[in-house]
């Protein structure tokens, strides 16, 4: 039994940190892009207008600031995830989100906000792997300070 867990361990160690982060990126970002795109279909039928009148009832913002700031986030953060493209402030911006729906909205869900945190922390603490704008961003500014910088 020690010798199969050891197999396993050592199997899953070569699971690399790019496929995590864009199956990451991708199922995270999905989450709250269609939760953003149920809030704009709500905008004109007054249905998230109404959600955040009554069932959110988020403290210190108003029902309509509260849906537009939402609206926005689950709207754009989710394509720059996708892009890979400042994941880390999108994920750590989304990880905010999820906290004031865990505390203030559904204090019930952690089981979903639990795995929704974890996702988003992995994304902020690891970043989004080689293949993202952030990865290309990088390694352009490492390319052009190296062919400007003085030598000696």
């Amino acid at each position: 039994m020690i010798q199969l867990l050891t197999r396993l361990n050592a199997a899953l160690q070569h699971i690399p940190h790019e496929l995590l982060a864009i199956v990451a990126r991708i199922s995270i970002g999905t989450v709250f892009l269609r939760s953003g795109m149920l809030k704009l279909e709500g905008w004109t039928n007054g249905t998230t207008l109404a959600l955040f009148r009554e069932e959110y009832q988020l403290p210190l913002l108003s029902p309509e600031v509260a849906a537009s700031l939402a609206t926005a986030a689950e709207l754009s953060l989710p394509l720059l995830l996708f892009l890979g493209l400042f994941t880390r402030p999108a994920a750590l911006a989304l990880l905010g989100m999820t906290l004031v729906i865990q505390l203030f909205v559904y204090p019930n869900a952690f089981d979903t906000h639990g795995t929704w945190a974890v996702v988003l922390l992995y994304l902020a603490k690891f970043g989004p792997g080689a293949v993202a704008l952030d990865s290309l961003l990088a390694r352009s500014w490492t390319a052009k300070k190296a062919t400007t910088s003085p030598t000696v």
